[in-house]
């Protein structure tokens, strides 16, 4: 089962995982690309069910393009809201991605692969902007081969193989454990 903040999740629609504060990013980037960043971003922002519906018809009260302008910023892509996905590079495309999930205001944000195809340099600017969020408060689980990313992000480290739990620990205690997997 999976579980967040005491209600199971397993089984639930996508929608209703994130109102219960569950965002997650893809390998495979997911983006829809006839929308602009911006759109793209507030399409995750969009927490409205039915009775705010309703009262957007008497009262109309938006906060999701703060909430749109505030994971572009993290993500430090502002500049490119008014811009289509298709004609930004690979790397925009994924910090794009990840400021939709950070727009629905997680608790807990699920990453698979984030900074897959970053160079070095993108990848340390990944983590510090990623640690940043996690510091406000949203809690982060990262899947990701790089260990560099993982040891200079993560505050306790699963390693797996092919399912399989083989070590686990702080990254300050496995160290040279983690280290050893990313050579092989």
């Amino acid at each position: 089962s999976v579980e967040l903040g005491g209600r199971r999740l397993d089984g639930l629609a996508p929608h209703t995982r994130v109102r219960a504060g569950l965002a997650r990013t893809f390998q495979s980037l997911e983006l829809f690309d006839d929308l602009s960043v911006e759109e793209n971003v507030l399409v995750s922002g969009d927490r409205h069910g039915w009775l705010e519906t309703l009262r957007d018809l008497v009262l109309p009260v938006r906060t999701d393009a703060s909430r749109a302008a505030r994971a572009l910023g993290a993500m430090g892509i502002e500049a490119l809201a008014a811009m289509l996905p298709t004609d930004l590079s690979h790397g925009q495309q994924k910090l794009v991605a990840l400021a939709r999930a950070l727009a629905s205001e997680p608790a807990l944000i699920l990453l698979d692969e984030p900074g897959a195809g970053f160079s070095i340099t993108e990848t340390e600017e990944l983590g510090r902007r990623l640690r940043a969020f996690a510091a406000d408060g949203t809690s982060m689980l990262l899947i990701d081969h790089d260990m560099a990313l993982v040891l200079g992000f993560c505050d306790y480290v699963y390693v797996l193989e092919f399912g399989k739990l083989i070590a686990q620990g702080t990254p300050a205690e496995y160290f040279w454990v983690f280290l050893s997997f990313s050579m092989m």
